[in-house]
């Protein structure tokens, strides 16, 4: 864990409420794709965890919605002007090792930023990658291109059949060859993926967090081994220690 100051490089609206944040900041405590920082926002007592999307030797991007105070605030974080307080490398991000040579990633709306991160970790190893994205409707699709610039195979699904395959994530994932999966998004969707997946895979939590590194036993999960705090033993679990 890496407690900085960092200042905005830039922050701007992605759609009508997800906005991209890149931030000036020693990376060198990021040593995995699904790790998480925390941030500390004036007027607020709990800081703000949000996945990390991308980084590189001199800054971090996040990819955060608007869903309450704390993010409607980190919206006004002006690039070029602000600055906030941020822990980063927090969590234990995804193992890559078992990814195997076909791994399929699937983020569901705010769960996509990390798999980003993780993709490029993976094509970068020469790795044949396939993601599906997941959202309500058309209007809430962000990222689609940057996935596939990447080099990925990519699918999009939207619950109303706006755009892409219409259903669920599982629409696609039950067609698919893969050696493994990785995802990150909500509940419903993880429980839906641990009936159709014919892996072993990973699952990256979302979970509400109180310190965000072990101290408060806050955002807790029930594994075959006890109880993991995802701030810490997490957000990462693998699909066969989870019970559901």
């Amino acid at each position: 864990m890496d407690q900085q100051i960092c200042s905005v490089l830039e922050n701007k609206p992605l759609t009508d409420s997800v906005w991209r944040m890149r931030l000036k900041a020693d990376t060198a405590s990021i040593t995995a794709p699904g790790q998480f920082v925390n941030l500390k926002l004036d007027g607020l007592y709990l800081r703000r965890p949000i996945s990390v999307c991308d980084w590189d030797e001199g800054s971090v991007t996040l990819i955060y919605k608007i869903v309450g105070k704390g993010t409607e605030a980190m919206s006004h974080l002006w690039g070029g002007q602000a600055s906030v307080d941020v822990l980063l490398g927090l969590g234990n991000g995804y193992d890559l090792t078992k990814s195997g040579p076909s791994p399929l990633l699937i983020g569901g709306g705010v769960g996509v930023p990390p798999m980003y991160g993780l993709a490029k970790k993976l094509l970068a190893q020469g790795k044949d990658v396939t993601v599906i994205l997941g959202f309500n409707t058309k209007d809430e699709i962000f990222c689609e291109e940057e996935f596939k610039a990447l080099g990925a195979k990519v699918f999009v699904t939207t619950v109303d059949g706006s755009y892409g395959v219409k259903g669920f994530v599982t629409d696609v994932m039950k067609d698919l060859s893969y050696t493994y999966f990785y995802t990150c998004g909500p509940m419903p969707m993880f429980k839906a993926i641990e009936k159709t997946a014919v892996t072993g895979g990973q699952f990256s939590f979302e979970e509400r967090m109180g310190c965000g590194f072990g101290a408060c036993m806050g955002c807790t999960c029930k594994t075959k081994y006890g109880n993991k705090r995802i701030c810490k033993d997490g957000p990462v679990l693998e699909r066969e220690e989870i019970v559901w």
